[in-house]
């Protein structure tokens, strides 16, 4: 499949270099358009990716992929502040027009037919792309919901095959999402032992309570934010949190819903 053109222009290119004119796209059945226009990065899409994705519903997912309309807007100019804001449901977008959606509302419930459900009582979240397999993520880390919103929770996979750049979208808050492999280093570890309580068990990443941030030397900050270049961005890590769950930027109002 090819790439849509405006792919090619805005990966291959920093945020100055995205014209302030509309660049449109099509792809298969996906659509993206992104401009930049005073002060603001807004990203109008169906919500459909550029790339094949796995088969909906499935044994984890019960849901059908759906076009959606999507139009939110960050900061051109983003500003880092002292204090990180912990986000919820989107917390930016691919530069294809697909959500970043890490987090999930599922905890762990075993009176569930499932094993999960949206009780928050027992205190443990599943981690998306931990549970993957119980909640039906392709090949992408991607599934879709009850909307029919397909969004990734991890590595964009289908993604990153064609992408020449290291620029793969921009967080909630405006800063630039980079994808730099195994040179991106997460500051969170798996905490040794066993569950003390909940599901029971090791400590295996199912649920984001298994993660805990030790930092150190070279890795990313809480919000797998670090430097490139001389300036802040946020970055893709292959292990967890996978992408930015919080922002050290004002968030966009645009993704204060869940």
């Amino acid at each position: 499949m090819d790439r849509p053109l405006s792919y090619f222009v805005i990966a291959a290119v920093t945020v100055a270099g995205i014209v302030a004119s509309a660049v449109a796209a099509d792809a298969a059945s996906g659509s993206v358009s992104i401009t930049k226009s005073r002060g603001k990065i807004c990203m109008v899409s169906n919500g459909l990716p550029d790339h094949a994705t796995g088969r909906f519903p499935n044994a984890g997912n019960p849901n059908r992929i759906s076009a959606q309309v999507i139009e939110v807007c960050v900061p051109e100019n983003p500003v880092k502040t002292g204090r990180a804001t912990q986000l919820r449901g989107s917390t930016g977008f691919a530069l294809n027009g697909v959500m970043i959606r890490p987090g999930t509302a599922d905890y762990y419930d075993p009176s569930s037919p499932r094993g999960f459900s949206r009780d928050r009582s027992s205190g443990w979240k599943l981690d998306g792309k931990g549970a993957g397999d119980m909640l039906g993520l392709d090949a992408n880390n991607a599934h879709v919901d009850n909307r029919g919103l397909y969004h990734y929770h991890a590595k964009p996979t289908g993604f990153l095959k064609g992408n020449s750049s290291s620029l793969i979208g921009f967080a909630a808050d405006g800063f630039e999402i980079h994808y730099l492999g195994a040179k991106a280093r997460s500051g969170y570890t798996l905490k040794p032992g066993i569950r003390n309580g909940g599901p029971g068990g090791k400590h295996d990443g199912t649920y984001v309570q298994d993660w805990q941030y030790t930092g150190g030397s070279g890795t990313l900050d809480q919000c797998n934010g670090g430097q490139l270049n001389g300036k802040f961005v946020y970055f893709i890590t292959d292990s967890y949190p996978y992408f930015p769950h919080c922002a050290w930027g004002k968030v966009s109002r645009d993704f204060g819903r869940p």
